[in-house]
């Protein structure tokens, strides 16, 4: 991965995160690593442990931001969530997948939209 493309994803994970706390989200950790891959954010919303992607993007040339959020990226994301809460001792926990998206555009400021409960789990 490219300098310029790690900063934009930091970039875009320090936006989300002050997004994030301004809608009361508390945060819990960032770029949660297992075996089973990453986590950008792991955040509480009052009981709700969320799972949070941010995809960060300067072109739509490939769809906007939510739109990397693929099938497959869905269920490693499961993965490592399921993995997580089993190491927490939250396997009851009520847990849901949010997204960030962030798009930039020039110079002007990047547009940030939050996708509550974005998709389900389903192993």
């Amino acid at each position: 991965m490219s300098v310029e493309r790690q900063q934009l994803g930091q970039d875009g994970e320090d936006l989300a995160v002050a997004e994030l706390r301004r809608r009361g989200y508390r945060i819990l950790t960032r770029n949660y690593r297992c075996r089973y891959g990453e986590i950008d954010i792991i955040a509480a919303d009052g009981e709700t442990v969320v799972f949070i992607e941010v995809k960060a993007r300067r072109s739509t040339g490939f769809g906007g931001p939510a739109a990397a959020v693929t099938t497959r990226k869905q269920r490693q994301i499961g993965r490592v969530a399921q993995y997580y809460l089993g190491q927490q001792r939250q396997n009851d926990q009520p847990a849901r997948f949010d997204v960030v998206a962030i798009a930039y555009a020039g110079s002007d400021p990047p547009r940030l939209e939050l996708i509550v409960d974005a998709f389900d789990f389903a192993g």
